[in-house]
């Protein structure tokens, strides 16, 4: 079940990310955790890392209306934290065990959580309900760590 991660991580660095929500995000997405994490002493969480970011930057790009998708990508010594922001914080999103019709979507989430080592969903600021100003953000996240790596 998605609940809420801390944002940073100890003696860490943080990376941020900017794309339009277009078709290309999710490939440029991918493209660049994989390029950072090259570099960052991480290599062996680039493939997870990879699917992961696809995977959710493409529900993202599917199921709002945001027009730009934020990444922060945070890596710490043994785990990286990765978060992708939109603007349509009302419903969090829960993994499904896609139906025999959705032979080829409907499966993101739970290739999530069987990649990544934890995940979730939080959302930030007021989402419209109860008379609130309707500014919010939703993220959704997943940590991989390297001792989670030999596993997958």
């Amino acid at each position: 079940m998605p609940h809420p991660h801390p944002l940073t991580l100890p003696a860490s660095e943080s990376y941020r990310f900017i794309a339009p929500n277009t078709p290309r995000a999710p490939r440029i997405a991918r493209d660049w955790v994989g390029s950072l994490l090259r570099t960052t002493d991480h290599p062996a969480l680039v493939d997870a890392a990879r699917l992961c970011m696809s995977e959710v930057v493409t529900n993202a790009h599917r199921h709002t209306r945001t027009r730009l998708i934020h990444i922060e990508v945070t890596v710490g010594p043994d785990q990286v934290l990765v978060h992708v922001h939109d603007d349509q914080p009302r419903s969090l999103p829960v993994p499904e065990l896609p139906r025999a019709d959705q032979a080829e979507s409907g499966r993101g989430l739970a290739l999530v959580a069987a990649y990544a080592d934890d995940w979730g969903a939080t959302r930030y600021g007021e989402c419209g309900e109860r008379g609130g100003t309707g500014v919010g953000v939703k993220s959704v996240w997943f940590a991989l760590a390297e001792r989670g790596a030999a596993a997958r």
